[in-house]
């Protein structure tokens, strides 16, 4: 059975490449932490993989913005090479910071010439850092790492993880492709009356836009999600795990198991 090499894309700030790492290797991957300037000097290194990942962290200490830096360098450096990545049918996720960067670039969403981005994060209505665990919802199966999941209880860590569609308009043309595929949902597991109407702090943990927690490509191979699901592979993980009967594994693990699967 084919195992699939991963790329964990690592910058200065970056915190979870390691977690993240040992993830993919549980699932059945092998991975291999790479810092972006190895891979500034030869991109040729991206062909030798077939998944790359963008961890979570504080990419150059989101100094001018979470991810846009390292966004800045894949986009004016590293874009042909990432097209031609896609072009191959390979995978690329991005968790936390990795979302944010994936933001910042076309990977995740195609941008418009004169309009840019569709889509940003930006600051919590909380107006300050969340770290806190939060139920998931998916929808549809259009999700290549999502397959087979209906529900997660997975932890965040972030001052900007409200996601904001650049109008309602393109909001509208995201949910219409699949494309949001991951929401925030009721800490109290109902299953809410309506999935986009908005919910209420804790529950949606930074004020996003139709409660999203994740997004895809239009292929369904690349995602970008701000829940960490590399800090819930485990039922020991879970904050109750010595009070409530668990599966052996962690809710975020078959994540990383579907990846692999895909090359299977």
């Amino acid at each position: 059975m084919a195992q699939p090499s991963v790329l964990v894309l690592r910058a200065p700030g970056t915190n979870c490449d390691q977690e993240t790492a040992y993830a993919f290797q549980l699932a059945g991957a092998k991975a291999e932490i790479l810092h972006i300037n190895r891979l500034l000097e030869s991109p040729a290194q991206l062909e030798r993989f077939q998944i790359l990942c963008i961890p979570g962290g504080f990419s150059y200490g989101d100094d001018l913005g979470a991810g846009r830096i390292l966004g800045n360098l894949i986009r004016h450096h590293l874009a042909e090479q990432i097209a031609r990545f896609k072009t191959h049918d390979k995978l690329i996720l991005g968790i936390c910071n990795g979302f944010q960067v994936l933001l910042k670039t076309d990977v995740l969403l195609d941008w418009e010439p004169r309009s840019g981005p569709k889509a940003t994060l930006t600051y919590n209505d909380s107006g300050r850092y969340e770290d806190r665990w939060v139920r998931l919802r998916v929808e549809g199966d259009k999700c290549v790492f999502l397959q087979g999941i209906e529900t997660m209880y997975l932890p965040v860590a972030h001052a900007e993880g409200k996601f904001v569609a650049r109008s309602p308009a393109v909001f509208e043309q995201l949910q219409a492709a699949g494309q949001l595929v991951l929401r925030y949902a009721p800490l109290d597991g109902s299953p809410g009356a309506n999935p986009t109407a908005p919910l209420p702090f804790p529950d949606n943990p930074n004020g996003s836009m139709g409660n999203v927690a994740g997004v895809c490509d239009s292929t369904g191979r690349v995602l970008g999600l701000m829940p960490h699901p590399e800090r819930h592979i485990d039922r020991t993980h879970h904050p109750q795990w010595t009070r409530i009967a668990s599966s052996t594994t962690g809710d975020g693990r078959q994540l990383f198991l579907n990846a692999v699967k895909y090359f299977r």
